[in-house]
């Protein structure tokens, strides 16, 4: 927080969320809150280009450009695979993981992502989560079950393209 922000939240301003000069300074806490948080797990947010790439703005963004573009065609890929065989979810979220070597905005997607996984996770090994996706399987074999007896006590073991040749 900055000084006069401190000032302000100590009650020495003009109120609660401003600065010394009125100013809201809630967003560039909200900003930095980001930032004290990748530090405190260890990350922090940014470029992971080499220094020596980092020196010159023109080999910089150059960089930033090549790794957009192959970011940009991993992710393309795992679309494709979505509908195509492949393991599309997988390979999407390698794309987000080359482009989050460059890029804040999909480190903190892909820090989202991670925190939604993790949570997904705990919830499912909850005993009564457990409990309900046993009975539903339970209920679902036995659906399936019943039908294959069904269509076996009707038609034996003919395959539905030859029962027109019965």
């Amino acid at each position: 927080m900055t000084g006069a922000a401190a000032a302000g939240a100590a009650g020495g301003g003009p109120g609660p969320g401003t600065d010394a000069a009125g100013a809201n300074v809630e967003s560039a806490t909200n900003a930095t809150g980001a930032a004290e948080g990748a530090k405190k797990s260890g990350q922090e947010l940014g470029s992971k280009a080499p220094a020596f790439i980092k020196r010159s703005r023109a080999l910089h963004l150059s960089w930033q450009v090549g790794v957009f573009l192959v970011g940009l065609a991993v992710v393309g890929a795992g679309v494709a695979m979505l509908v195509l065989p492949g393991p599309g979810w997988v390979v999407i979220f390698a794309g987000m993981a080359i482009w989050a070597t460059e890029f804040v905005w999909a480190q903190l997607v892909l820090r989202w992502t991670k925190r939604k996984v993790s949570e997904a996770a705990q919830r499912a090994l909850d005993p009564r989560v457990r409990r309900r996706n046993l009975i539903i399987t339970t209920i679902g074999v036995v659906i399936c079950t019943a039908l294959a007896a069904v269509y076996l006590w009707k038609f034996g073991l003919t395959m539905p393209w030859k029962i027109d040749q019965q």
